[in-house]
């Protein structure tokens, strides 16, 4: 059994629910509230458990690790069920790329931790770290659609299954609309997170299904 450590709205903890669920694999959730006044993930059991303080985190067999998409790519490797990634190792590359623009350009500048220091060393208001959270949307997301132009080949990027591009994807688009991002200019992103969230795996997973 998989325990996840998972904060409801957590876009990367997102991720992970949806790739169990696409696994079809089963785990038991450990909720870890990470909103700044409770802050769970600081406190000494929890990072005694994970050094790097953070959701999400997995627990099989008394073994502990973070990191939503190592721990995806663990799961495609170890876990019966769909594959997450391309067979082609081209395609592979591409759904790598495709999803770290996400996970490794747009979300850590839009983490909680960095937008606390904008408010707080910068003085930031509420305006202002708006616009500075859709930016980083917009500038990854006109990169994304451009890639899904280039190549989408079929229902989903790499045929008619998703995988690890569309994990990660899904949460981001969620993201953008709780910012009230513009997402007119990419419809190829659009047409492919409405497809993904009519899937069970993904309406399983998402935020508004465990509150």
């Amino acid at each position: 059994m998989i325990r996840l450590y998972d904060y409801w709205r957590s876009s990367a903890a997102y991720r992970v629910r949806i790739a169990l669920n696409l696994k079809g694999a089963p785990y038991e959730r450990v909720p870890v509230n990470i909103l700044p006044g409770a802050d769970e993930q600081l406190g000494a059991e929890y990072r005694a458990r994970n050094p790097q303080m953070r959701v999400p985190a997995i627990e099989v067999d008394g073994r502990m690790a973070g990191q939503s998409l190592a721990i995806i790519e663990w799961m495609d490797e170890t876990l019966p069920g769909p594959a997450l990634l391309p067979k082609d190792p081209w395609q592979r590359l591409q759904a790598r790329a495709f999803a770290n623009i996400i996970a490794c350009d747009i979300h850590p500048l839009n983490n909680l931790s960095p937008l606390a220091v904008l408010r707080k060393d910068f003085g930031a208001d509420e305006a202002a770290i708006g616009r500075w959270y859709r930016d980083w949307i917009v500038r990854g997301f006109t990169a994304l659609e451009a890639m899904a132009s280039d190549i989408k080949s079929g229902p989903f990027l790499f045929g008619d299954t998703p995988g690890l591009a569309e994990i990660v994807l899904v949460p981001q688009v969620a993201n953008a609309h709780r910012f009230e991002t513009d997402l007119t200019p990419f419809p190829l992103l659009v047409e492919l997170d409405a497809r993904c969230r009519a899937l069970e795996p993904f309406r399983q997973a998402a935020p508004e299904s465990l509150t």
